[in-house]
């Protein structure tokens, strides 16, 4: 098994808000955004920060996003300006004995840098079949290729996994003996996940034709992504998380 570098200790990503939160393995960085399925990308454009959620990929050590060429977000990013890419993953929301103290288990990743536009043809179909498999796995097989005016209506872009950062809470309801509080007022955890409902076919498919098995693995692959329940009751939350207060804050 090969081990990855861990992640630098950058001043650009380093946390400062309860640090003991941040995580330098890669691999949790891996495993976060490949997860995850919508990121929130921020440019600075006209003095004015932009944040737009995109569909992206994790392309081995970088991200790849995509969108519409004529999109002023990605537009700006092709052409320099340095971004910021965020996915957050909810894993649960922490019922604490006040309103101060409640909480939200989280795992986030940030990663800052300068993209790379993908132009060579086939790079960029690959890159748009990956991102595609992501979204839903297998599906870029059963469809047909991609035309050409469709490729060039698209803008590919890669992000280096460089710059990164990854904090995240997977913890109970702060507590301390002595803090007064009434225990007969519930406290704990409520965990979330992102599911699947039942496929619903186009109108004009017709009767008969199976759901494919993109639509299963993605049904499967969601319903493995969620937080480890079992181990919360076993992991109580420090002291400090007494003062947390209110949402986490990157």
């Amino acid at each position: 098994m090969t081990t990855l570098a861990p992640l630098p200790d950058d001043p650009t990503t380093r946390v400062t808000r309860l640090a003991h939160r941040q995580v330098f393995d890669r691999q949790v960085l891996h495993d976060v955004l490949d997860a995850g399925l919508v990121a929130h990308v921020g440019v600075v454009r006209d003095d004015v920060a932009v944040v737009l959620p995109l569909a992206y990929a994790r392309d081995g050590d970088a991200l790849l996003l995509h969108g519409s060429s004529g999109g002023g977000l990605l537009r700006a990013a092709a052409a320099g300006a340095p971004v910021t890419v965020t996915v957050t993953l909810l894993d649960g929301l922490v019922y604490a004995r006040s309103a101060f103290d409640s909480s939200m288990n989280y795992r986030c990743a940030s990663v800052t840098g300068t993209c790379e536009v993908v132009t060579d043809p086939e790079e960029k179909d690959a890159g748009l079949r990956r991102l595609t498999d992501h979204l839903m796995p297998g599906r870029s097989a059963e469809v047909r290729a991609s035309t050409r005016r469709e490729l060039a209506a698209t803008l590919l872009l890669r992000l280096p996994l460089q710059r990164a950062s990854v904090k995240l809470r997977a913890e109970q309801a702060g507590t301390a003996p002595d803090d007064g509080e009434d225990r007969a007022v519930w406290a704990g955890v409520l965990p979330l996940r992102t599911g699947a409902g039942e496929p619903v076919a186009t109108r004009d498919t017709p009767a008969g034709v199976p759901v494919p098995r993109s639509v299963t693995a993605a049904v499967e692959q969601l319903a493995g992504a969620g937080p480890d329940v079992a181990a919360l009751g076993a992991r109580g939350a420090g002291a400090e998380e007494l003062s947390a207060g209110g949402v986490p804050a990157r």
